[in-house]
């Protein structure tokens, strides 16, 4: 399973540093949602990571897709807060870890 990381080259410069080579620089919000579309449909994608406010600007519809995908399982991380992770382990695992 392959980690996959979808932002701006800012977002993903760190990743990437990291060692993680499967990164997406989609330039506007409608080359994001269709990067996140075609990531949810490939079968060797077990984890996708993405700015919180990127997923934030997607259609209600494909951020409930990704909301519900265990594998692969979507994670919004950044700044601002968000339970994108926590409802994700949630639904992967069946319990709460932060109660």
């Amino acid at each position: 399973m392959e980690i996959v990381i979808v932002g701006s080259p800012e977002f993903t410069l760190g990743f990437q540093l990291a060692g993680i080579t499967r990164l997406h620089n989609p330039s506007n919000d409608e080359e994001m949602s269709k990067t996140l579309r075609t990531l949810l449909d490939e079968k060797e994608v077990g984890i996708i990571v993405t700015d919180s406010a990127d997923l934030m600007r997607m259609p209600d519809k494909l951020r409930q897709r990704m909301t519900d995908s265990i594998t692969p399982t979507v994670l919004g991380i950044g700044t601002e807060e968000d339970n994108t992770l926590r409802e994700s382990i949630k639904a992967a695992l069946g319990v709460d870890l932060w109660k």
